[in-house]
Parts: structure tokens; C-alpha cells; sequence
């Protein structure tokens, strides 16, 4: 059993049942539909959140107790999510599958950050949107959540050299509040990226 599996086993959802404020900021302004997909997604609560809002919507987690406990709120909050146990060092991506793609606080491997933002791009579709939040290089001494690892958090050229020929609607570096279930709480150090994949002509 992995790590997260052990994280998510127990009944209380540990980073809560609402969604990242940032995500549901930007969606509902983003008014978007269609097919979305969730990745690292935990024990749902984007995801259920996207669905609420009229998405299709596919969690992806290599934990498969956090997925259960993604079935278990959808179907609290009365909504359909298709769950998928999926490890990022395997995943398969389907080429311009996705109008919304989203990784919230999803930490890897450098090596496997790159392949996932790589893969990321291929699998939205054009005019889509990739949506993410996650800790930043400057997180630690916040001790508000996240990895302990240095390794595992973000610069701000990984998505600016990954994105580099897309649309960005919204960059942005620095420091927010958050108040994420048990895990993440208080100021914290963050990279927010909304970007959308050219329209070719």
C-alpha cells in the first residue's frame, strides 16, 4: 500500500470536501463545459466540483482509496465522476481529449513534471484550458502543507518553458491563505497557471 493510500484510508477527507478556491475562482469565470480531467486528484473534491458545474468529468489518483472515497462524495452530492487508478510515470494520454484539464497541489518528481506538463499539453484540446495550483519552491518555511522536499516543488520556468506557445490567462507567483481540510492551513507560497492551447488554424 502507498503512502497516499494510507493517507486517504481513514473516513475523514483530509484535505477536505470543498474545492481550491483558486480553481473554483477561475472555472466559474472561465464559464467552461465539456470534458474535463482531474489528475492527482486525492479523494475527489475538484473533481466533484467540476462536476457540479455540468463538466464530464475523469479523476485520475495512483491512491485507490482516495478514488473510493471520490465515488463515495459524488455520490453524497448527487453527481457522476468517472474514477480511474492511474500512476503519471504509466499514464496514457489521449491526444486533444480534454477542454479542461486541471492539477491541484499534484507533486512529483522533476523528471515526472516534466512528462506530466509535456503529456498535459498533447491530451487538452485546442481552445482548452489547463488549470493548476501548486506549491511553490519557496513553500517550506511556510509549514502550511505541502512536500518537505525541495525535489517536489515547482519554479515558475516549468510551466513558463512548457506553456511558452500557449495563451496564458493568469500567472502568478506568491503568497495565499489557505484552508484545505487538516493539511493545508495558513499563508502558503504558491504558483497559480490558467493557460489555453492554441486554436490551429
Amino acid at each position: 500500500m502507498n503512502g497516499w493510500n494510507n493517507r486517504f484510508k481513514d473516513e475523514k477527507y483530509v484535505y477536505g470536501t470543498e474545492p481550491n478556491e483558486f480553481l473554483a475562482d477561475i472555472h466559474r469565470k472561465l464559464s467552461l463545459t465539456g470534458e474535463a480531467l482531474a489528475i492527482a486528484e486525492g479523494e475527489g473534491r475538484n473533481a466533484i466540483f467540476l462536476a457540479e458545474q455540468g463538466m464530464n468529468v475523469t479523476a485520475w489518483d495512483y491512491a485507490e482509496a482516495g478514488l473510493v472515497k471520490t465515488e463515495k462524495l459524488a455520490k453524497i452530492r448527487n453527481v457522476r465522476v468517472k474514477t480511474k487508478l492511474v500512476d503519471l510515470n504509466d499514464a496514457r494520454w489521449d491526444k486533444d481529449k480534454w477542454d479542461e484539464l486541471i492539477c491541484i497541489f499534484g507533486h512529483f518528481p522533476k523528471e515526472l513534471r516534466k512528462k506530466t506538463l509535456d503529456s498535459v499539453k498533447d491530451a487538452v484540446k485546442p481552445g482548452g484550458y489547463f488549470i493548476s495550483e501548486v506549491y511553490s519552491v519557496h513553500q517550506i518555511p511556510y509549514k502550511s502543507g505541502g512536500p518537505q522536499d525541495p525535489e517536489l516543488l515547482y519554479s515558475p520556468e516549468e510551466f513558463l518553458n512548457a506553456f511558452s506557445n500557449w495563451r496564458i490567462v493568469h500567472f502568478f507567483m506568491g503568497e495565499v491563505i489557505r484552508k484545505e481540510g487538516e493539511l493545508h492551513n495558513g499563508l502558503s507560497h504558491v504558483i497559480q497557471f490558467v493557460g489555453q492551447k492554441p486554436i490551429e488554424s
